[in-house]
């Protein structure tokens, strides 16, 4: 199983989590490229760390919203957000190849997650800015959602994630954040439903559905309260299940 986290999201003296500590404990890092969060100097050191620390670095790319950290919807031309991608991830793997590695997978962030769940126009512009890039590179993304039905249809490798520390709707999509409890802040709760994602394949919703979760990559915010105890908790839990942890690219 992949472990991943948000990370390199501050923005020049505005630090956000402990992209330090993280890196110790996850296999994978999505690292922001500079439109919702991170900047050139935040890249580069998150880069370097993840290299040193054999950790698979993505490109988490997203809307051009600094000031809404990427999490309030825009309505992008096809052609505008297709080159918008493409841009964050050249930046990044122009750092990661400083450090002898590269960008091995894209996830979007926030409000482009959630549109490209659902919109075709958005999800395709996702998938035209990875095939153009590099055709091998795999999508992380919602099972399921729209991204992942388009980037199939297109030969991209899908790898399927779930959030440890995001509540879920009885129809697998995630609670809207700024819904009260959409956001599990609790180590302990987001241990034990890591571990249930791992060894059952499931996640229980809010109403108490059991959803089928077919996952390849667990998801731990870096921007979530407590995210380092709750990474470590995750990480020592999983172990214990015997659960290996591995980066999936």
């Amino acid at each position: 199983m992949d472990l991943n986290a948000d990370l390199g999201e501050g923005f020049g003296i505005w630090r956000l989590g402990d992209d330090n500590a993280l890196l110790d404990l996850v296999t994978s890092a999505n690292v922001a490229c500079g439109f919702h969060g991170g900047d050139p100097s935040t890249m580069r050191r998150v880069c370097e760390g993840a290299a040193h620390r054999g950790v698979a670095v993505g490109a988490q790319v997203g809307y051009r919203d600094l000031a809404g950290f990427g999490r309030r919807h825009i309505a992008y031309d096809f052609a505008e957000l297709r080159d918008e991608v493409t841009y964050q991830l050249g930046a990044l793997d122009a750092f990661c190849r400083l450090f002898r590695t590269r960008v091995r997978y894209l996830k979007p962030h926030g409000a482009l997650y959630h549109a490209a769940s659902t919109d075709e126009s958005q999800a395709a512009a996702v998938v035209a800015a990875v095939t153009g890039y590099d055709p091998e590179l795999p999508v992380l993304c919602l099972p399921g959602s729209t991204l992942a039905q388009l980037a199939v249809g297109a030969g991209l490798p899908v790898v399927a994630e779930a959030f440890a520390d995001r509540a879920y709707l009885p129809n697998g999509a995630l609670v809207p954040r700024g819904t009260p409890g959409a956001v599990i802040t609790d180590p302990e709760q987001v241990a034990e439903r890591a571990v249930r994602m791992a060894t059952h394949r499931s996640v229980v919703a809010v109403d108490g559905t059991v959803i089928p979760c077919s996952v390849d990559s667990i998801c731990v915010h870096g921007d979530t309260p407590g995210a380092v105890s709750a990474a470590e908790l995750v990480r020592a839990t999983l172990i214990d299940a015997d659960i290996t942890l591995a980066p999936f690219a």
